[in-house]
């Protein structure tokens, strides 16, 4: 069980590099997948190369942040708008596709990684760096925000708009921001119980 958990990042990359593979073969739309998987993609380097240089996050951090790997690899692939989700549609009778919804709010569950890495090198308090890490998350989704609308009005209007993703909400971005907001405010109570004061200044901690 032990020799497992300690593979368990190399489980999950190899897993979205299947899914990867997969979402790059006929997407919806080219230029959307180009956009959409470059920042996920980048976000797989970053922490592969931190794994390789020592910094090792522990495995519920790693999970948490898979998740939006996945997400938005399999979005990226249709398009948000389009991604066969009908069934929670229709569970929970909205009148949208709620994929994008979801995405952001899992956006949000790097406030825990974030967390985990100030504690564990000492950086900061603990209040500190549960503000930090809900900050981090809030100027993240607005940059990205205004990333999306800036790709929308200057791209092909098509590709733009499915980037854009919006489906008609004139607040859409603003509830993205808020998805993306909560999903960070969720992760300080899941550290608290679930880490406690497991992190140390030991990032290779297993």
């Amino acid at each position: 069980m032990k020799k497992i958990s300690y593979h368990i990042p190399h489980i999950l990359l190899a897993i979205y590099t299947l899914v990867f593979i997969w979402a790059a073969i006929e997407p919806y739309s080219r230029a959307v997948w180009y956009v959409e998987n470059g920042p996920i993609l980048a976000i797989a380097v970053i922490l592969t190369i931190f794994y390789i240089r020592g910094t090792r996050f522990s495995n519920l951090s790693y999970v948490l942040m898979f998740f939006l790997l996945i997400w938005h690899t399999v979005g990226g692939h249709y398009t948000f708008e389009l991604v066969p989700f009908d069934w929670f549609t229709d569970f929970f009778g909205f009148e949208r596709n709620m994929y994008d919804r979801i995405g952001h709010f899992s956006v949000g569950f790097y406030a825990f990684p974030i967390i985990e890495y100030l504690l564990r090198t000492g950086k900061m308090s603990r209040p500190l760096a549960y503000a930090f890490g809900l900050f981090s998350i809030t100027f993240v989704a607005m940059g990205y925000e205004l990333v999306e609308w800036i790709y929308a009005v200057t791209s092909d209007p098509t590709a733009g708009a499915a980037f854009l993703g919006s489906q008609g909400d004139v607040w859409d971005a603003q509830k993205d921001m808020l998805m993306d907001t909560l999903g960070a405010v969720a992760m300080i109570p899941l550290h608290m119980f679930t880490r406690g004061n497991k992190d140390s200044t030991v990032l290779t901690q297993k």
